[in-house]
């Protein structure tokens, strides 16, 4: 049975079978929260689905107006239908003027003929419709489904694996790197989200745009669930990724790996990682150039996050200069007496 996790400090002295006790009790933790957020994220599937679909939707309703896509046609044939009902409609009614001279019940004919072109009116779409992913296989609505609830799931659930992961990690650290560590751990989960929420509103959409009207008048466009979906994942959880630079930068700095000079320097060389891996990402050109650009503003960031703590550190340092008395310093080292003059042959006897 797994023990309640206890607090562990950097001095205790824990052995392999405690180790393992632990990480095995917040790997249970960790699980029993995937499970809960993936029964949560299962239940709302429908509003999930909408969610991560919804920039494919909104891109292809503009081609829906062209008469393009799975839909195209159809909303052409549906406007063309209510065009021709409201021109004759207004027809009806110029004909149903008592100055027409018809008889009743030619009247009475020409009404019921305008009470089923309104109801056939009616019963036209008001919206403009978007095309619908496809899916293939017999099972695949099912497995898309559950993909996107399981990377909903996960994205719930980060907080509190992330929390057991620094719980069983932090007690490594020395006082003075746990002084670093935590800040940078702390600030993980804000910048993954706001990486993720970066890649959904402004990268996603701008590779659903390119790619989706590339040459479309050439092709009976049909995208497909699966891999639509493992798409927009991969750009979220990049961007997530991506957006970790300035902790990277930070903390390469704040070890003493790399100098703030040194950084600066070596500008040129994280413009061109950058755009490597922009370019190891799925997309178009368009969308590398949006995965690279926050890589670069990220890295500046960093740069100037790391200047800022060298600059309060040596505030720090000379303040306590100033309020250190003298006689807390350490005393200055006495000299040492000279040596004895060396004994010569002559008046060695």
């Amino acid at each position: 049975m797994p023990r309640v996790i206890r607090p562990v400090r950097h001095e205790d002295h824990l052995s392999l079978v405690e180790h393992l006790d632990e990480l095995r009790t917040r790997l249970i933790v960790s699980l029993v929260a995937i499970g809960v957020a993936f029964a949560f994220c299962f239940w709302q599937n429908h509003a999930l689905l909408h969610l991560i679909g919804d920039p494919y939707a909104k891109e292809t309703q503009s081609q829906v107006t062209k008469c393009q896509g799975e839909q195209g046609p159809v909303w052409c044939t549906d406007q063309a239908v209510k065009a021709t009902a409201n021109t004759l409609q207004a027809m009806v009614k110029a004909v149903e003027n008592p100055s027409s001279g018809l008889n009743p019940a030619s009247l009475s004919a020409l009404k019921a003929t305008t009470s089923a072109l309104t109801t056939a009116v009616a019963r036209l779409p008001k919206t403009v419709p978007a095309n619908s992913l496809v899916t293939i296989g017999i099972g695949e609505p099912f497995t898309a489904t559950i993909t996107v609830t399981f990377y909903f799931s996960l994205l719930l659930s980060l907080p509190i694996i992330l929390y057991e992961l620094y719980g069983f990690l932090i007690p490594a650290f020395s006082p003075n790197e746990r002084a670093v560590a935590r800040p940078v751990l702390a600030a993980v989960p804000g910048l993954f989200a706001s990486g993720v929420l970066f890649g959904y509103f402004v990268v996603l959409p701008a590779a659903v745009h390119f790619l989706q009207n590339f040459n479309s008048g050439s092709f009976e466009q049909f995208v497909q669930a699966s891999s639509y979906y493992s798409f927009a994942a991969l750009i979220m959880l990049a961007m997530g990724v991506i957006f970790q630079v300035p902790l990277a930068v930070v903390a390469a700095a704040r070890a003493g790996i790399v100098t703030r000079r040194q950084l600066r320097k070596n500008r040129r060389f994280a413009i061109v990682v950058a755009a490597l891996i922009a370019a190891l990402l799925p997309g178009d050109v368009v969308t590398m150039t949006l995965e690279t650009l926050p890589v670069i503003v990220l890295y500046e960031v960093g740069i100037l996050v790391v200047a800022w703590l060298d600059r309060r550190d040596a505030r720090r340092g000379r303040a306590q200069e100033r309020t250190t008395p003298a006689s807390a310093q350490p005393p200055s080292p006495s000299p040492s007496p000279p040596p004895p003059p060396p004994i010569s042959a002559d008046n060695a006897f």
